[in-house]
């Protein structure tokens, strides 16, 4: 019987788009941490029993819009605090050898 090699994801990773720091592997994880800060917001709109339609009234932006900033797209720093604020969330961006920085 023909035995497998098992990866860690960090092994897929780095065979599939190269190691940290490449083009490709920047873009992903990128892209993967966009996608997790429009989950969160998702999450944090469901816990308020708000649709997307009501966050976007809030907000002054289509339904459209906040489908796709839950799906991680086109994410704009502007439009991040004008969702944590309607959702009142306290959201600070830390940054190393910084103090936290208050968003809303």
């Amino acid at each position: 019987m023909k035995e497998f090699k098992v990866y860690t994801q960090e092994e897929a990773l780095n065979s599939t788009l190269g190691r940290k720091g490449t083009p490709a592997r920047d873009e992903y994880e990128s892209m993967v941490e966009d996608y997790l800060v429009g989950c969160a917001i998702r999450e944090a709109r469901e816990a308020q029993n708000l649709t997307q339609e009501e966050l976007g009234l809030r907000i002054g932006v289509q339904k459209a819009r906040i489908s796709s900033i839950e799906r991680g797209a086109n994410l704009r720093l502007s439009t991040l605090r004008r969702i944590f604020k309607a959702l009142g969330l306290e959201v600070k961006l830390d940054i190393a050898d910084m103090q936290p920085i208050t968003i809303c």
